[in-house]
Order: C-alpha cells, then structure tokens, then sequence
C-alpha cells in the first residue's frame, strides 16, 4: 500500500486526523473489522507517520529461511558474528515463540538516500556507508515504531500485544519484507524495494492482531549480477550467498582484531561499512533522496571523515563526536585501525609523520595497521619509522611484522 492509496483520513501534509480515521474505521461492520478494515487502518496509520512502506505477513515459522541461515553459520559463513548464533536463528525464524499468540508480523520500511554532497578537499578522507551519514537508525525508527503502536492502540480502541524490533532482536527482517511484499532479495542479499532501491531501513512489530497478508512481489534480479562482480572482497561468493568474513562492512564494523593482511588493501578508503554493492545497483538508480532530516547530513552527520585527526581521538573525544552516530558501533580503536588502512591505501606521503606516532600508539592493534600503512605507502621517511618502532615495540607479532616490513623497504 503506497501514498496514492491513502484514505481521506490521511491528509496530505501526513498528519493522522484520528477523528475522520477513527469514523472510517467504525462504520465498517463487526465481522469485516477484524481483517480488511483493520488491515487498511494499520497500513494507513503507517504511511501517516513518515513509514514509505508497509507490508503484512503472518506469524507462521519461516522454514526455508531457516535452513538458509542455519547452513549459512554452518559453513562459517557468519564467523565474527558472536552473536548470530544457531539458538538465535531458530527463535527468530518461529514468531510464536517471539511473541507467544503472535499472529501478524507488520514490516514497515523507510528511505536514507541521500545524494553526494559537492565540495573539493585536499585532505584525505575515509568513506562512510550512506546509512550511517545521519544520526542512529536504530532509535528514529524504533522511537517511530513505538508511536505507531500506540496510535494503533488508540484508533483501534483496544489493547493487543506488540513486539517492536529495528534490527535488534533475533526477527529475520529481511526475510519478513520478502514475505510481506516490502522488497525482494537482490543477488547482494539486500532486500530491494520498486521505489527505494535498497536504501531502507527495515522495522517489524510482532503482534496477535488478524490481519491480511500481502503477497510476495514477483521480482527478481534476473541475470544480472553487477554486485558480484564489483565487490573488491568478492564477498558475493554465490547469488545471494554473502561471505561475512570478506565483506568491508563486517570488516569495519563488527570485526574488532586485526583484519586480514590478503584483505587491507582491498578495502580502499572506506572506514565505516561499504556500499558499493548498493551503488553499483541498476535498481537504485535514480531514487529520490530522504527528506528525513535525521538521516541527512546536517550538522550532526559525516559523509567521509577527515582521517589524520581521528589518529589521536581520544575516548571522551570518541563519544562526543559520535554520540548520535552509529559510527560509534565500530569503537575508538576500531575505528583508528580503520583510518590506519585508509591511509595506507590512500598512499598520500602526508600522512607519513601521523602515522609515525600512531605505530608507538598504546594499543598493539593500531600499532599492527599504522606499521602496515607506513609499509604502504613506503619511503625513506617511513622506513625511519618502523625502524624505530621496531626497537621498541614489545609485543611478539606485532614486532614481528614490523620487521617484515622494514626488510621490505630496505
């Protein structure tokens, strides 16, 4: 149910006018109310309160999904992911054991495209996923998803349970827009939407209300596979099958050790989540950008991050800076080893002093990735470098592969 479909209890600027919905919904006869009436209410509701999608499936097991993600941990394909676990899937996958009674699962989505911002910059910068650009997702939507249970309360005159999740409880949300027509799986394991592309954020309520299913939408990606293709991790390893270990996202996100030498270089510029699989994306071609204020820029939001002053942020500096932002999830020194291989990568002979002090730097794993970026980019200035920190550094592996590194530049 899109915008166009809206009854005249929504009014066109997208305030709920309870009074006319409330109306349109009491004249509906007490045999229909439980299921179409109530349905058209709840969709109705949605799309008033800012959601640009809303589908509907019921509460029943998601078997095949099941099995998917099942044999997906058994391969170790979800390796780094502590906690995405077998006994996480197998609840997730059964909503009655969710939410006990649980009868309709309701999937709303809402956009965060936001187009490239103009400006040349000398300095270098570390790229940032577009879903991270504004403030955290996870509380808008939650926030917004709470409101809307409460105004569905109010509107339906009754009380009924309700579980809320935005990619926080063990729900399979991808595979709940699938089944509610929200989107489709792309070959990127993306859930891609006709009007959005994959730039939506996904929520889902759980709840014992009866309401009417929609249909899976009949799409597909057909041969193409530009995703597999591009992504420089060849993370893609099968159409909709996603090696969590190579993948940039995971690798800047969730991996908090030292990320894999074979894969450092591959990663670019990027320094929180990846999106080329996104951009390369026929289907995303030409979507309107949000007009979600949280999610722009802003004062409050990072397209790129200026990488050399992140290399000495401090803790207090850390979470002041990103308070709002789910760049926080990725942790100070996540995030500084993140910047020591953008650097590195970057190649720019500048960075060469700052990464000087951040080879001697107190934790051994930005130590690691500032002594591979001085490696890196190479020189006579870096070769100083690790010659001097190799003197002094104390950690088995770490000086270990500082050496490695300054026989390669000798």
């Amino acid at each position: 149910m899109n915008g166009r479909n809206l009854p005249q209890a929504i009014k066109s600027t997208g305030a709920i006018n309870h009074t006319l919905l409330s109306k349109n919904f009491m004249k509906s006869s007490l045999t229909n109310k439980t299921t179409r009436d109530t349905t058209i209410a709840v969709k109705s509701l949605a799309l008033s309160l800012g959601f640009d999608g809303v589908g509907i499936t019921d509460a029943k097991p998601f078997v095949e999904h099941q099995k998917v993600a099942l044999s997906r941990i058994q391969a170790g394909l979800m390796d780094g992911l502590t906690w995405y676990t077998k006994e996480r899937v197998n609840r997730g996958c059964n909503p009655e054991e969710v939410l006990p009674g649980a009868r309709s699962i309701i999937g709303v989505s809402l956009k965060y495209y936001s187009s490239e911002p103009n400006g040349n910059i000398d300095e270098p910068r570390g790229r940032i996923a577009r879903y991270a650009w504004g403030n955290d997702y996870h509380k808008i939507m939650g926030k917004r998803l709470k409101l809307f249970v409460k105004e569905l309360s109010k509107l339906l005159d009754k009380s009924f349970k309700a579980k809320v999740y935005v990619d926080t409880g063990p729900i399979l949300e991808r595979a709940v827009a699938a089944r509610a027509g929200i989107g489709w799986f792309g070959k990127n394991t993306n859930i891609l939407t006709t009007d959005h592309g994959s730039w939506v954020f996904l929520g889902q309520v759980i709840t014992d209300l009866t309401l009417l299913p929609d249909a899976p939408l009949k799409k597909n990606c057909g041969t193409c596979k530009i995703c597999i293709d591009e992504c420089p991790t060849q993370a893609i390893i099968a159409p909709y099958v996603l090696d969590n270990r190579k993948c940039i996202s995971f690798l800047t996100i969730e991996s908090k050790g030292s990320i894999p030498k074979e894969l450092r270089g591959l990663i670019g510029d990027w320094v929180f989540g990846c999106d080329i699989c996104q951009d390369v994306c026929p289907v995303n071609r030409g979507v309107e950008p949000t007009m979600e204020a949280a999610f722009q820029i802003g004062e409050h939001g990072f397209e790129s991050l200026d990488l050399v002053s992140l290399l000495e942020i401090t803790e207090e500096e850390f979470q002041h800076k990103f308070k709002n932002s789910p760049i926080k999830r990725a942790k100070r020194v996540g995030l500084i080893r993140n910047v020591c291989i953008a650097l590195g990568n970057i190649g720019d002979p500048k960075a060469v002093p700052y990464l000087g002090k951040s080879v001697l730097h107190g934790e051994p794993l930005i130590r690691e990735h500032a002594a591979w970026a001085l490696s890196k980019i190479g020189g006579k200035e870096a070769e100083q470098h690790l010659k001097k920190a190799s003197l002094s550094e104390q950690d088995p592996e770490v000086k270990s592969e500082i050496e490695n590194y300054v026989l390669s530049l000798s």
